[in-house]
């Protein structure tokens, strides 16, 4: 049996990025609301991500990097991440999460983390207490 997986709307996208913006500070305002509005109907779509981990990875870089906001992406991407984690059952994790993820998100901004590494890392962070000394390193090269 299939684990059935929540999904939040981009009203809620924008509510979250909305009280970012209010409470730590920064431009007001959508970008290309459109990417994310994209992004959030194709994760629901088996086909294209089959995995919930390949859907929070997408998640995440939809709002990180297609700028979906005048500003606060990175901290929207954290946020949100968060929330899927948590109404998808994984509330486990989420205080690591945002503790791991602080610095990878603006790493992810600038290209530092691929794709693959930011899944390993996101499969660590769910199914590990710590990441492994090899994900760290491979963390450590990437970034320096």
């Amino acid at each position: 049996m299939e684990t059935q997986i929540f999904y939040f709307d981009i009203h809620h996208a924008i509510e979250v990025h909305d009280w970012i913006i209010s409470n730590t500070g920064g431009l007001n305002g959508n970008r290309e609301i459109g990417l994310l509005e994209s992004a959030l109907f194709h994760i629901r779509n088996d086909d294209y991500y089959s995995t919930f981990l390949e859907k929070l990875r997408h998640l995440i870089i939809a709002i990180n990097k297609f700028h979906p906001f005048n500003d606060g992406n990175k901290r929207s991407s954290l946020a949100l991440g968060a929330y899927f984690l948590e109404i998808n059952g994984y509330g486990y994790c989420i205080e690591r999460f945002i503790l791991e993820m602080e610095n990878i998100v603006v790493w992810l901004a600038e290209n530092k983390i691929s794709e693959k590494l930011l899944l390993e890392i996101l499969n660590s962070i769910i199914e590990e207490e710590e990441f492994s000394e090899g994900l760290k390193i491979e963390i450590i090269q990437s970034v320096t």
